[in-house]
């Protein structure tokens, strides 16, 4: 994909007002980028697989549950995400980490299984719960809220490829309600002061 093409997808995006923030981590996508929804995200519920099992977002009714949606070989985006709200979840008081729950939903299926997800959401010590589920759930699941993916395929070595992918968490009431949408690289402190305005609704 042309990095001019790929800035005007990423514009009009912006102007179509489904507020993804899409990160390229190249710029010679063999896979055209879904484009998914024209109109704003409106998340809704979902049932996906974890390495205990199956998960939908109902099962954390009462919960406010923050959705981050990446893949385990992402090199850096997902990692600064997830680290910083993993820093976030960590200065929670016991109540407040009892009604919050973060989930990564990957968006490489082909190689996150369950297993890999538990292992990579375990690292960051934060209660994440990774989910993975058949290539057009997850597509269907990313649309609804507005994801944006391309996988980038690496001519010299199949399996060595990269997703470029927005970079947004995704809040969700207590009530299952997309409610706000947090940039890249949100600071642990703002995670807290968001995750704070919920619970104490």
């Amino acid at each position: 994909m042309k990095t001019k093409y790929l800035i005007s997808v990423i514009v009009l995006g912006i102007l179509l007002g489904i507020g993804s923030f899409f990160i390229p981590s190249h710029s010679n996508s063999s896979t055209p980028v879904k484009l998914i929804s024209s109109d704003a995200p409106h998340g809704g519920d979902f049932t996906l697989n974890a390495a205990d099992g199956k998960h939908s977002l109902s099962d954390f009714k009462n919960k406010l549950v923050l959705i981050y949606f990446g893949y385990t070989y992402c090199p850096d985006i997902c990692p600064t995400n997830l680290g910083n709200l993993s820093v976030a979840y960590r200065r929670l008081t016991a109540e407040e980490k009892a009604k919050t729950q973060i989930l990564f939903i990957s968006v490489d299926p082909e190689r996150d299984t369950p297993k890999r997800l538990k292992q990579y959401s375990d690292y960051f010590e934060a209660g994440i719960i990774g989910l993975t589920s058949d290539p057009d759930t997850i597509a269907e699941v990313s649309r609804r809220y507005g994801v944006v993916y391309a996988k980038v395929d690496d001519p010299n070595n199949g399996t060595n490829y990269s997703v470029d992918h927005s970079a947004f968490t995704y809040v969700v009431d207590q009530q299952g309600q997309l409610r706000e949408q947090l940039p890249h690289a949100t600071n642990p402190d703002n995670f807290v002061k968001t995750i704070r305005k919920y619970l104490e609704k």
